[in-house]
């Protein structure tokens, strides 16, 4: 049952409420949000002034809020977005499900942004991918890029609060294929208080200086997210088909669109479908961002963290009471320490929490939703002409499959050029893949964990400097590394042989937590990072045999490492091989307890 700070209003195709009393207090934030929209031109990369960084959105939200109170009510928020450059042309879905449920709505007059932060909304408010380049995202302080579109129609989907939307189908229709066989569930605003703690309850009786004070020691970190497959879903034959009959408006213009059009065009493109990473030029002053696959489709991490990030914190503003968070201050916390003190909802832990928030069954309805309504608003699509509702269906389970399993369901990499590695030294041996072993290590020195990307990136740099110019490696010796942030970082990485358990390298992969883990455990992010996630999309993408055996560093070499608690912890993981005895270093100095050949 939807949350009751939800508005449970349900709109049909050219019927909408847009009566003035249903956006009475967040008018100013509204109009903010269609302002930066406004603003849109088809950008071209590397015209911004200032550096691409999240912290020059947020300056630039912090100045239209500054300004807006001084400025004069006259115009709609989405007449204004209307008259400029017909900015959404390219996306009549998201035109339908937010600017129309606008235009009653009083608007202030735009204020003038300075010269840099206009030239900066030019830059990032529009996403695409052009000849290997992402254009429209942003370089966050956690070390993600971020699309900058799906996150703002989040943030105005989730302050119009009316998230329930009627398909355009009259009462007496009888939806095509009606007997599709498909999971069995209804399409509801999914209410995720209970699986996520950090999205929290925000009820109508709470203010928003209460808010921080919900459940405060709770962490999304220490959940253990079970992601399933559609596959699981669909396995009951007798189970028939619920044709959407609603679609959530944040689920749809962040993710559900998007998830359902690039899978419709057919599996030439699923190869390159989900979660290319990229580089910035630089990560001091970042101005142009190119994709590692130059074949990437715009399903691109930097997409989906925009689109998670925008639905998280939708949802987050739908159900928290009036007065709502200046976005500028929503934004700041939520890329920093997190949302009203909660480290657990913040930017490094979205697909956790995007978890909880899109169940398989929700997800799968909302991508067959959103092409449902799409088909009825674009009739001509060439990739909708002449699809029946099997088919969409079909679609909205493939593209909701991969998305879980390949995207959710998978540790977030940070690829070597973001955290500023060194070139190889030398010409890299390449991996027979797939390997049979996953070693695990711990670095010792660093002794401390990593909690945060400016940390974890220094360690990682300084790690390479020891391997290189001190052991004389050709790089650092590691295939991953892992922090307490919340993220992974790309070593030697999947397809070059390491220099981390020696007469073995070529073998396995060697996964290594930053820290001393002699008395004590990694945070449980990272600890599902090495035991679950890592491991789990390995197999999947053929890179890890699915019977791997998984051993501590000093079952194969007289060695400390992982250190005594680290290494008890690995006895009672599934894939853990207890039939190879430790060959501990009785003696071992400390220098050959760091991390070894």
């Amino acid at each position: 049952m939807p949350h009751q700070g939800h508005s449970q209003t349900k709109q049909t195709l050219g019927k909408l409420d847009t009566s003035p009393g249903n956006w009475k207090p967040t008018m100013v934030v509204q109009a903010i949000l269609w302002i930066l929209y406004g603003l849109l031109l088809q950008p071209e990369p590397g015209t911004a002034t200032l550096p691409l960084l999240m912290d020059s959105v947020i300056q630039a939200l912090a100045e239209l809020e500054q300004k807006a109170p001084a400025t004069e009510a006259g115009h709609t928020a989405s007449a204004w977005l209307l008259s400029a450059q017909d900015s959404c042309a390219h996306n009549p879905l998201q035109h339908f499900l937010l600017e129309e449920q606008s235009l009653k709505t009083t608007m202030l007059d735009p204020p003038s942004l300075s010269p840099e932060l206009q030239g900066l909304t030019m830059e990032v408010a529009r996403h695409g991918v052009w000849d290997g380049k992402e254009c429209g995202v942003v370089l966050a302080s956690d070390g993600s890029t971020v699309a900058v579109e799906p996150l703002l129609a989040g943030l105005e989907a989730g302050l119009q609060g009316n998230r329930v939307v009627n398909l355009p189908l009259d009462s007496t229709d009888t939806p095509p294929d009606a007997d599709v066989t498909f999971p069995d569930f209804g399409a509801t605003v999914p209410d995720v208080r209970a699986t996520s703690p950090g999205l929290r309850d925000t009820s109508s009786d709470v203010t928003w200086a209460d808010v921080g004070a919900v459940s405060p020691n709770v962490r999304a970190t220490d959940l253990d997210v079970q992601v399933t497959s559609p596959d699981v879903q669909a396995s009951s034959a007798d189970t028939k088909a619920k044709f959407p009959t609603t679609v959530d408006s944040l689920l749809v213009v962040t993710l559900a669109r998007d998830l359902g059009l690039n899978f419709l065009q057919g599996p030439q493109t699923w190869s390159h479908s989900l979660g290319t990473e990229g580089c910035w030029d630089q990560l001091s002053l970042p101005r142009t961002f190119t994709l590692l696959d130059p074949e990437a489709s715009t399903l691109t991490t930097a997409f989906l963290n925009g689109a998670l990030d925008g639905a998280l914190l939708g949802d987050y503003l739908s159900r928290s009471p009036e007065p709502r968070p200046p976005l500028s201050h929503l934004l700041s916390q939520y890329y920093g320490a997190g949302v009203a003190g909660d480290p657990g909802f913040r930017s490094n832990f979205r697909r956790q929490n995007g978890a909880a928030l899109t169940p398989t069954p929700i997800l799968t309805q909302q991508v067959w939703g959103a092409l449902i309504l799409l088909q009825r608003l674009e009739p001509a699509h060439p990739h909708l002409q002449g699809m029946s509702q099997e088919q969409l269906a079909q679609v909205a389970t493939h593209a909701t499959k991969e998305f879980t399993e390949a995207f959710l369901g998978c540790p977030a990499i940070h690829p070597r050029c973001r955290w500023g590695a060194a070139p190889y030294q030398g010409r890299p041996t390449p991996l027979q893949l797939p390997l049979g072993f996953l070693y695990v290590h711990h670095t010792y020195m660093p002794a401390s964990p990593c909690t945060d990307f400016e940390r974890c990136a220094a360690d990682m740099r300084s790690m390479q400097r020891f391997h290189q110019y001190t052991r004389g490696w050709d790089d650092i010796g590691y295939s991953f590394v892992v922090g307490s942030d919340g993220y992974v970082y790309e070593g030697r990485g999947w397809h070059w042989v390491g220099a981390h358990t020696l007469g073995h390298n070529s073998r396995g992969f060697g996964v290594a937590l930053i820290g001393n883990y002699t008395a004590e455990l990694p945070a449980e992010a990272a600890l599902r990072a090495v035991r679950d996630e890592l491991p789990r999309c390995a197999v999947r993408a053929g890179f890890l045999r699915p019977g791997y055996a998984l051993l501590g560093h000093r079952q194969l070499v007289r060695t400390d490492c992982p250190g005594d608690a680290l290494f008890n912890q690995l006895r009672t993981w599934p894939h853990f091989d207890k039939n190879v005895k430790p060959r501990t270093a009785r003696r071992a100095s400390r220098r050959s307890r760091r991390a070894s050949r």
